[in-house]
């Protein structure tokens, strides 16, 4: 598709547009078929330029980000990063960030592109990149402008070529694995040096694979074959990078692509780009995913349509014995692999939820019934299947999860459902899918909609956590009374410092808790490493356990400690846990921390964001004084300990070791 220029776009984009104007182009674009898709961008494209010159600067940022997507090509993804350089900066996203390139290639194109991605979640990303090929002296160098510069994250964007140590196909074993060792320990000097100048998260590529193999097939086995080589050295990164670093797979990126698609030498040779150039779509959707995800931002529930889209035919008319979704059929088991891939996401710790228009009684059927049904209803923490409109039942399933609805992808077969929820509820993912079920597989794979930057065994843990929820709620409405439940529940915390155990879960948690947040201070791996190993600060965090089962890590609180005060820089909790009483036994354990240490009193913070209404009266409702209130809503409170009485709480204390 030849580039569109914003210069040459139709006069008719001089017309002001309406909402419904910019809504119809973008579902035009989003719906249409690979025959019109040129056309249907060009009107979008002509809708946006119209917005933009209309000053309609708020719609049309809605609607750049609505198109954001990986399946979007080169091109396009080029026009639509001028127009979104033309909104204003107070549009670019709440989110902040400060991000350094470093390239052993020519990165300008992929780092328009990861900005413009970033964005589309909500990031506004300040960049700052390298020149060619000096990642090197960008971090050995102390006076380079990387340090000038300050960021917050970096990326390490290096391919094969910048492999310092490379083995003689005469290398014996032996050596190979001395040449291992040495290149591994030079980029975990140059991570060492970087984090300890700057103390920032670091995202770093692993090497992908070059096209030729000079071994043939007996590259696999031969231990100095380059291929096999730059396979063990990626698999010594992923074991031995550090918390504070994040490895990239580009090597997975281009195996998708297709050694000889991705890595065409003529355009190293001519552009010093790593790849060829429609890849760097994928390449910067990619990546910044993977900082969206350590950033908190990626979603976390998957609700899944039923008929034609779980089995195929209509359950209501079919019978449980007309559907198909069954070994030895084509397409009863492409539906299949789509709930094993399904179940897969489920066990590393998405969230699954049904929304159908159904009866409900005949639709659970299926799931308790069906021999050859791979899911079944212990795999489903909210099922809702009526015939209330599917915008409301998607609404009403945000509730009962306690998420946001940003926080749901919905997968549904039918054209029309989509296209209502995603005019009805635009914050949910709703991706454009065929009739086929191993298309919704590559769809959900592609968009990387639940990217994830580490996995604990929490994430193992969570369709259970909101299964016991439900069981909660069950005992709280049969209770006399709130003191009643809660001592109902047996509960028992566990609260102390934060660990090398829970490090990536704490800072998973400091990224992903919106409501329950009083600050919303972002902070990365390695930004955590750095608080609990300075003695100025007091970084805590609980975990809760009932009668129903563990919780796991549900809270963290960071306090700074400044002369004889403890300043609360972060109180979060997970919202799995409101209501029971977990915040006045943290402010209990507070108290006594501060206490040892001699400090006279608690200080804390509260910033206002568009989610943590919630937790506006926390320190009032802990006996805070308001000392000070700002006219951005932000307020700061003090809590006098030798004044404070210790709050009453239902939970039993058990000390982290």
């Amino acid at each position: 598709m030849p580039e569109i220029a914003l210069a040459d776009i139709s006069p008719t984009s001089r017309v002001e547009p309406t909402s419904s104007d910019l809504a119809v182009a973008v579902e035009d674009y989003r719906t249409a078929s690979e025959a019109v898709r040129r056309g249907a961008f060009a009107a979008l494209a002509r809708a946006l330029k119209a917005g933009l010159e209309a000053n309609r600067f708020e719609e049309t940022a809605v609607a750049i980000r609505s198109v954001l997507a990986p399946t979007l090509d080169y091109t396009s993804l080029q026009t639509l990063h001028r127009l979104f350089k033309s909104l204003p900066v107070e549009l670019r996203g709440r989110t902040k960030q400060r991000l350094a390139i470093l390239g052993g290639f020519t990165t300008h194109q992929l780092k328009d592109f990861i900005e413009l991605y970033l964005f589309g979640s909500g990031i506004d990303v300040e960049l700052y990149e390298s020149d060619f090929g000096l990642f090197r002296q960008e971090i050995l160098d102390p006076n380079s402008g990387l340090y000038s510069f300050k960021p917050n994250r970096v990326f390490v964007a290096t391919n094969w070529r910048n492999i310092a140590h490379v083995p003689a196909v005469s290398d014996s074993r032996e050596q190979v694995a001395e040449l291992l060792d040495r290149e591994v320990n030079d980029w975990a000097n140059l991570w060492r040096i970087a984090h300890d100048r700057l103390g920032c998260q670091i995202l770093q590529n692993n090497f992908d694979i070059p096209t030729w193999k000079a071994l043939g097939n007996y590259e696999t086995r031969h231990p100095a074959a380059f291929s096999r080589y730059i396979s063990e050295l990626n698999r010594l990164f992923a074991d031995r990078a550090p918390s504070y670093v994040t490895i990239h797979d580009v090597e997975g990126l281009a195996s998708d692509v297709g050694r000889w698609a991705w890595g065409d030498e003529r355009f190293f040779l001519h552009a010093k780009i790593p790849c060829a150039p429609e890849h760097l779509v994928n390449y910067a959707y990619n990546v910044s995913s993977v900082i969206a995800a350590e950033l908190g931002l990626s979603r976390k529930c998957l609700v899944l349509d039923l008929d034609n889209t779980l089995w195929g035919g209509v359950i209501g008319d079919d019978g449980l014995g007309g559907i198909r979704v069954s070994q030895g059929e084509p397409e009863g088991e492409g539906f299949l692999a789509f709930q094993r891939y399904v179940k897969t996401l489920k066990a590393r710790g998405v969230i699954l939820a049904v929304c159908s228009k159904n009866n409900e009684s005949i639709a659970r059927e299926v799931f308790e019934k069906h021999p050859d049904m791979l899911l079944r209803l212990d795999d489903i923490s909210c099922f809702v299947a009526n015939w209330t409109d599917k915008a409301a039942n998607l609404r009403a399933i945000a509730r009962q999860l306690n998420i946001g609805l940003d926080s749901l992808v919905f997968i549904d077969d039918n054209p029309a459902e989509r296209s209502i929820i995603r005019q009805m509820v635009p914050a949910v993912a709703v991706p454009e899918v065929s009739t086929d079920p191993v298309d919704f597989i590559a769809t959900l794979d592609r968009h990387q909609y639940f990217q994830v930057s580490s996995i604990g065994q929490e994430d193992f843990k969570r369709s259970e956590f909101y299964r016991a929820n439900a069981m909660r709620g069950a005992v709280e409405s049969s209770a006399t009374g709130m003191e009643d439940f809660l001592r109902s529940l047996e509960m028992t915390a566990t609260i102390g410092p934060v660990l090398p155990t829970t490090l990536e879960r704490t800072a998973q948690l400091i990224n992903k808790s919106n409501q329950f947040n009083l600050t919303t201070r972002r902070r990365s791996s390695a930004d955590v490493l750095a608080l609990m190993n300075s003695p100025d600060w007091i970084a805590v965090t609980a975990s809760l356990t009932d009668r129903f089962g563990d919780n796991g890590l549900v809270s963290v609180v960071f306090g700074h400690v400044e002369e004889d005060v403890l300043d609360v820089d972060t109180w979060l909790m997970s919202c799995r846990v409101l209501k029971r009483g977990l915040e006045h036994f943290v402010l209990n354990y507070l108290c006594d921390q501060a206490g040892a240490r001699g400090l006279r009193c608690i200080r804390g913070t509260y910033i206002p964001t568009a989610k943590n209404e919630l937790v506006r009266d926390h320190y009032a409702d802990l006996g805070f004084r308001q000392v000070h209130a700002g006219s951005d809503g932000r307020t700061i409170w003090e809590l006098n300990l030798a004044e404070r009485q210790p709050l009453t709480t239902f939970i039993q204390q058990s000390l982290s070791k």
